[in-house]
């Protein structure tokens, strides 16, 4: 109920009016059925103004630690993240994320929309970069549909480190559906896995006219921070492939807003 008076009533009608966002390809996602929407992603304010459009809710995964926040702040933050579709995501790897990842599937299994972000974090300098398998895992497990969602412009309005938005237009392109339903038995293959979520992304490269880059923004964000790195791979360290969820926060570590 909270979801629906938000978007119906409250939040949404106020961010239409400012934001005035333009949608093309709505109706290639389905009326009813399970689906997972994956989409390019440049800002906080992607996980606000693509669930907008849709008329039917977009459940994301969430990182698990804005759910076990202590203080009146982060239980407020817990409670916003339950009422508003979020599930917990671990991403510590190993089990923990197993374990996580089968959230979504409960709900593919149920017949929901899973918001997926293959790239696993926010494009640090507005390019699309490399995919990991988790939305592919899911995909095949699940023998759902991929709705690719080019999200156009968000990055301007919400760029990476900024609290207050800009107030300026935003698009969103949603791609026709991707079928992999001939790689079903495959869905424990790896190199399957890498070749479905690498079309995805083509797809989103596509769509968001983005420069495409063959390395996960993860890495490139630790070189950025002038950290050292460790060569990414789509290995058993993360079981989920780093499925990607809405990052409430700026990189300094500081609340986001929205």
């Amino acid at each position: 109920m909270f979801y629906w008076v938000m978007k119906r009533i409250f939040l949404g009608p106020v961010l239409r009016l400012l934001f005035r966002p333009w949608v093309k390809g709505l109706d290639n996602v389905p009326a009813e059925g399970a689906a997972i929407i994956a989409s390019n992603h440049l800002s906080f304010s992607d996980s606000i103004f693509m669930p907008l459009m849709v008329p039917r809710p977009v459940i994301f995964l969430a990182k698990s630690e804005y759910f076990t926040g202590t203080g009146l702040k982060g239980r407020l933050t817990a409670l916003f993240f339950r009422l508003t579709n979020q599930l917990p995501m671990d991403r510590s790897g190993g089990a923990a994320s197993a374990v996580s990842l089968n959230a979504g599937m409960d709900v593919l299994t149920g017949g929901g929309l899973l918001g997926i972000y293959p790239e696993g974090t926010r494009s640090p300098d507005a390019r699309l970069y490399r995919g990991k398998v988790g939305v592919a895992r899911l995909a095949l497990q699940a023998g759902v549909p991929v709705i690719p969602v080019a999200m156009i412009g968000t990055d301007k309005v919400q760029p990476i480190g900024k609290r207050l938005p800009n107030i300026r237009r935003i698009g969103m392109i949603f791609g026709e559906p991707l079928d992999f339903s001939q790689y079903r038995e495959q869905a424990e293959d790896r190199e399957v896995q890498r070749k479905v979520t690498d079309e995805i992304m083509f797809e989103l490269m596509r769509l968001s006219g983005q420069e495409y880059v063959d390395e996960y923004a993860a890495v490139v964000k630790l070189r950025l921070a002038g950290k050292q790195d460790k060569p990414a791979t789509d290995t058993a360290a993360d079981p989920s492939g780093s499925v990607a969820a809405p990052e409430p926060q700026d990189d300094d570590g500081t609340p986001a807003a929205g």
